[in-house]
Parts: structure tokens; sequence; C-alpha cells
């Protein structure tokens, strides 16, 4: 068993002083001009890098994860490993996940520590950067659980998002972390793939309106990352990582060059651009045949010379090593290691066989180092940005009052209830009637231990409610998860507890067993060759509609599922997607009328895996013939969602039916809510090149709008046509602005909409 060493900050103190830390009095002549708060950034950089040793400097060139040895003992105290002391004599870029199985007191205070050390000993008194993730919220105890990105998204509210990761930026650095290897800037349109719903969706403009409000809410507008409020942004994966070929984790991925520039770049562009990251993640595998962590043109050519990024580049898990052992593309690990370097690589992600082989190798190839000094450049002045070298801890006192604030987990509640989709509604099944007396069935798989809890905490006295799982989908084994056998006793227990209620609500779908991330281990598995449900969930579904009695869906999932049976027999459904820890009372308050549904879906749904690829952007011409024996279309367009009242589109004008270079027009609709109740609806407006040089999209969105009409209430929504939106990359691979006839649609999804037309001329 592995030596531990145990650390309170009295310690660390005295270990200090009686050991050296921070500068040696050998030192004691260098130049400190680094540590003098009233210089710029740069001026605080160009002080310190010259004073570092070549060791010194791949330190902070790397980061390797807190599980092997960063923890606190039993009373509380900073415990180390042997493998941390020893990593940590020069110095580290950072630390993935500090302290994420404890509570955000106990975590702070530990991290407190852990900088302490860090700081006291290494040399020049760097810190480190403590590095987290965030898919429902921060990804560590403790702290305000969010719907998934592909759940928020549905909201179509990227103020709401910007709220929320916010409030993730926050809680983060009250934790004592700086930064985040989120948002993910990836354009996903493959259910297969198993981190489906760690993304925002299908459409470019949907991706980059949610990814540049997250990045700018968790950086705290960039402003609140020196204040110490907030952490930076890691925007990932760069890029294409969605469109893995087969769904498949670490498969090759093969996308256009025109694609790239106008619909997988400008989430990521618009992160760097807008939101000013901090922070890009590479992809883990190729583009086009080029691997992406020794593509020098997508790493520097993109990012630094066509976009100015300044941040660092960091490398996902082991990345930069794999070119050597995986993706066969280096020579040896040295070899990697440079190639890695010379793409533009800052920092490597857990690796012990890449870039500490640097020092070794600059003995050889002197003129590595200033490839070197130019990412430890980058890496210095996010820790100078994140203001850790003059505020390096956090205070104690003010982590218990802000995390999981009580307007936190309103937040998360808000977000919830603007995220829910409904699907179908047919002959106005919701929402229910808390005021009569009726039963209730809450059965599936889905179901959870407060769900019953949560339900009758919405519908009050009158309601009863029985509630049963019946079924897990899986064996729920965390590596490779297995389908349970069909289990009729289970089947016939859930039925008959619908036979004793007046309405069933089905909670179906899938889990965090059946869509998860795909490990590099072969043991490990997340991606699916299907997208139907699994189990025998449709199975249900018709049984109990059989019964003749009311039946509701409500739909929880990580990835698009082609839902046929589920469509044809429930009479109404709620995708609810992945929501917050309030998920279930959310839904509660939507299947009882308190708020009229307004999410609209993120993604196209398929009838069938055999559509896909299947977004609803694609070419025109990709439309022209159907399947033989399936339906015609999705099964549910992009962009479509229901609401317990009706919207009317009407009176679509435009300000003038020719546009320029140089001008612009508007676009406007009236909607009115025709029904008799309040409610949101997102108004949407999509743009069609009618004649390109090269083939164009049948359509692409270019703006909505989500607004809010009291029953009777009109409202005109007007929007803005820019020439920005008209470019495309034409047949020479330039931006152009094409000549021609447009089709402008505003409307209530991709599908439903009214139009009109316009010109644009030279």
């Amino acid at each position: 068993m592995k030596k531990l060493l145990v650390l309170s900050l009295t310690t660390l103190s005295l270990v200090f002083h009686s050991c050296g830390g921070g500068a040696s009095k050998s030192d004691s002549g260098a130049s400190k001009d680094y540590k003098d708060a009233s210089l710029t950034i740069e001026e605080r950089v160009d002080a310190l890098l010259p004073l570092m040793s070549i060791e010194e400097k791949v330190a902070q060139m790397r980061i390797f994860h807190a599980n092997i040895g960063t923890k606190p003992d039993e009373d509380g105290n900073l415990k180390l490993s042997k493998r941390v002391i020893k990593k940590l004599e020069l110095g580290i870029a950072g630390i993935k996940n500090p302290g994420e199985h404890i509570d955000p007191v106990a975590a702070a205070k530990m991290n407190n520590e852990l900088q302490k050390y860090i700081i006291e000993h290494n040399r020049w008194g760097i810190p480190a950067l403590f590095v987290t993730e965030s898919y429902n919220g921060v990804d560590a105890e403790g702290c305000t659980k969010f719907g998934r990105p592909m759940t928020s998204s549905a909201s179509f509210n990227p103020e709401l998002v910007q709220r929320q990761w916010d409030v993730v930026g926050r809680e983060a650095r009250l934790r004592g972390m700086h930064m985040c290897h989120s948002p993910e800037a990836d354009v996903v349109r493959d259910p297969r793939f198993g981190r489906m719903s760690e993304a925002f969706g299908e459409d470019t403009y949907l991706v980059t309106q949610m990814v540049k409000n997250a990045v700018i809410g968790v950086q705290g507008n960039y402003e609140g990352l020196g204040k110490g409020t907030h952490i930076g942004a890691v925007a990932k994966h760069f890029a294409g990582y969605g469109q893995v070929l087969g769904g498949s984790n670490f498969a090759a991925i093969e996308i256009s060059e025109r694609t790239l520039i106008d619909e997988i770049y400008p989430p990521f562009e618009a992160a760097i651009k807008e939101g000013r990251t901090l922070g890009i993640m590479a992809s883990h595998g190729d583009l086009n045949g080029v691997a992406s962590h020794g593509n020098k043109a997508l790493l520097t050519g993109v990012l630094r010379d066509q976009w100015g990024f300044n941040g660092y580049v960091v490398s996902d898990s082991n990345d930069i090593a794999r070119l050597f052992y995986f993706m066969n593309v280096a020579e040896s690990p040295e070899a990697a290691a440079q190639m890695g370097l010379e793409a533009g690589i800052d920092v490597d992600l857990y690796a012990e066989d890449s870039y500490s082989y640097l020092p070794k190798m600059v003995k050889d190839n002197p003129e590595l180092e200033k490839l070197i000094d130019r990412s430890v450049r980058r890496v210095l002045r996010t820790k100078f940005t994140l203001g850790l070298f003059d505020n390096p801890y956090i205070k104690l006192e003010d982590v218990k009052k802000g995390v999981r604030a009580a307007s936190s987990l309103e937040l998360a509640k808000e977000s919830d209830l603007e995220s829910i989709i409904l699907l179908k509604n047919e002959n106005n099944a919701l929402p229910l009637n808390k005021n009569k007396s009726i039963k209730v069935a809450l059965l599936g798989p889905l179901v959870k231990e407060n769900t019953k809890e949560m339900f009758a905490s919405v519908a009050g006295d009158k309601v009863k409610f029985i509630a049963e799982r019946g079924f897990a989908l899986t064996n729920e084994r965390g590596g490779a998860p297995e389908l349970l056998d069909r289990d009729p006793k289970a089947i016939a227990s859930l039925v008959n507890k619908a036979k004793s209620a007046d309405v069933s609500i089905l909670f179906l779908g899938g889990d965090k067993f059946t869509s998860k991330e795909a490990y590099f281990s072969n043991s490990t598995l997340g991606d699916r060759a299907t997208i139907d449900p699994v189990g025998p969930q449709d199975e249900l579904v018709e049984k109990i509609k059989a019964l003749g009695k009311p039946v509701i869906v409500v739909l929880k999932h990580r990835r698009t599922l082609s839902i046929n049976v589920i469509s044809e027999k429930a009479d109404a459904i709620l995708d609810t997607w992945d929501l917050s820890e309030f998920g279930d009372e959310s839904t509660a308050k939507i299947v009882f009328g308190e708020v009229s549904p307004s999410g609209k879906s993120p993604v196209t749904i398929p009838r069938s895996i055999g559509q896909l690829p299947y977004h609803y952007s694609m070419k025109e011409i990709n439309y022209k013939k159907e399947y033989l024996f399936l339906g015609k279309g999705p099964l549910y367009p992009f962009g479509h969602g229901l609401s317990y009242t009706t919207f009317e589109y009407s009176d679509i004008s435009i300000s003038n039916k020719e546009i320029t270079p140089s001008t612009e027009i508007e676009v406007s609709v009236t909607v009115k809510n025709t029904g008799n109740v309040k409610a949101k609806e997102v108004v949407q407006l999509y743009i069609k090149d009618e004649i390109g040089s090269v083939t164009r999209p049948d359509k692409e969105l270019k703006g909505f709008n989500k607004i809010e009409l009291d029953a009777g209430e009109s409202k005109k929504v007007t929007f803005k046509i820019t020439p920005k939106m008209l470019e495309f990359t034409g047949i020479s691979m330039e931006k152009v602005l094409e000549a021609g006839d447009y089709t402008v649609m505003v409307g209530t999804s991709s599908k439903v909409y009214k139009e009109t037309t316009f010109k644009l001329k030279k």
C-alpha cells in the first residue's frame, strides 16, 4: 500500500518554513516583478517565464487526476500520496476534480490546503488550476443539479441558459475550482452516440447561441474570473467530435471542409470571439484523416491565426500519447509529444508517456523550447487572468451560503419548466385536473423512489397515486450494462396497477446506463447500434393502452429514441430529456397544468435508425426519396413542441423585398394566443437559399424569440435579416454572398410556418 502524506494548513506552513517553498534564498536576487499586481498580465508573464527551468515549464503543461492520491483524511485534512508529492515538486498546470466526492465546504477547505501546498513547494509559488466538468451543473457532490445541456437547449432560451451556467461558475469557484472542461460546442446529429445529451443539439445556430451564453455565464461575463467569483470555460471537442462515424466513440470523423466551416466551426468561433472562453479542448478523433491532436492547421491555423484565440488548448484524456499507440500517426511516444506540441496542444491531460519526455527532448532539439515557452505563456496567462497569484484561496464562510442557494434551486425548477416538450396531446389528454378526485398510476422503469412524493406535493389531496417501477432496463453495471430478460410477472403487475387507476403515467425512455460515454477501455461501452427503446417498454405501452384508459408517457432519455409505438399508443407524450434534481416535481406541474409546456425539440426525432443521418437542415436533395415501408418524414420535426393553448400566426410581412450586401431588412409576424391559458411560444425564423453555386440546405434556423402571451393576447414579432445570415462557403471555398431568391419562414417549428420571399441584389 502506498504511503500517504497527511498535512493540515498548519503543518503545511511548518513544512514551508523549515524546508523552503516559494523562492529560496538562492533565488532572492531574482526578479519578483511577476508578483506585482500593478503590472499587466503580459508583463507579469514576461517577468516569470525566463526564471523557470525547462522542467518547471513542462510541469506547467501537465494535468493529473486527483484520484491518484489527493483527498482528505478522516479529520478533513489534506492527504497526498507519494506519487502526487513527486508530481508537485516542480509545480503543476492543474489537477482534475479534487474534492469531487465531498461536500462543498469540505472541498473548499481541502482545495485551500492543496493550493497552499502547491504554492509553497515550487520555487516560484505558481498556483495550480483545479478543473471540473459540468453536465448537470457542477459535477461534484453537493452542488445544484440542473438538467443536461440538451435539456436546457430545449428551452430555446439563451438568457435562461446563461443564468444557469452563472450558477455553475459561482458554485464551482466556491469549491475552489478554476476551470471547467465544458461546455460542449459539438453539433450532435447521431443518436447512436452515447454522449448526445452532453451537447446542445443538431442545429448550428441553436448550439452557437447556447454555447456562447454558457461560456459567458460560467465565466461571469469574463469579469468574474479575476474577481474570484467564476471559473474559466473550456469549450470542446474541437472539432467535429459529435460526428463520429457510426456514432461510435473514438471512430473516424469525415466531414467536408464546407460543412466544417459553415456548420461545425461557428459554435467554437462564438465561444472564442463572443464568449471569450479561456480554453479549448481538442477532439478525440481524427478529422478527414488528420489526427486532431496533431492537426496544426486546425489547432493553430483556425484557432489562432483565423480567430485570434489566445487561451490554452488542452488535450482530451491521454490523446497526445495516443497519436503513437492508437492513432498510429507518430513513430514513437516522443514523436507524438512533438507532434502535439507543434500542432498547438498546450496542456497534456493525464498522460505519463507524452509531455513528460519534453525536458529530455529539448536537450537534443533546443528549438522545442520556443514552442514550450509559447504553451507555458498561455497557461500562466490563464492563471493570472483568474487572479490565482494574488488571491488563490476560498473564504470558507462564503461557501455554505453560496452553494445550493435558494435562488439556484428555483432556477433549476424554472429551467425544467421551460425545457419540457409536449410532443403529443391527443383529445387534450393533458393537463389533468387536480381539483377532481382521480387515481393516477405512476408506472415504468424510469419511476424513481421519490416520484410519487413529488407528484403528490404538486397535485394535492384529491388526487391519489400508486407507483411501481416494475423492471429495470439493464443490470445497471457501470462499464458495459447488459439487457435483462423480459419479466412477465413485472409486466403483469404494472398492468394490474393500471387497471385500478383512472389514468396511467408511464415513465419510459432511457437512463444513464443506456446512453453514456464509451471510455477508451474495451470493457466500457456507451454507444448503441439501434435507437429503439430497450426492453419491454413498447409492450408495456400496448398492454396498458388496451385497458381503454388514458395513457400519458413521460419520456426520460439521454439520446433521441425512435418512439413509434409510444407515439402511436400514448394519448400524450411529455419529452423531458434529463431534467434537474427536481425533474419529477417540474413534470408534475406540467401534467396538472400549473404551467403550460413551452419546450421545443432541439433535434429531429426519426422514425427509424435507417433514416440516419437525419437532421432538418440537410440539403434539399436529401428529401427527394422516402424509404419503402416507412412513413414519410420524421416522427417529430426539429423545433416541434405543443402547448396547452393554441397560437395563430398571421400577417407575415417584410420591410423590403430586396437586400444588398450593405443593407438589412426586417420580417414580422403577428402571433396570437387563441386559447384560454397564459403560455410561452418560441417563434422561429428559417431562411432558404433557393439557388446556390453549391447545393444548399433545405432551410436553416437563423433566429428565434421566446415570448409569453396572455389568453387572447397578440404580439408582433420582428426579426432582422442581415447579409451575414446569408453567407456560406461557395464553390471556391471562400465565404460568399450570392445574388438571388430567398424564402423566409416564421413559425412554430421547422415544418409549420408562414413564409414570404426576398431577393439579394449585388
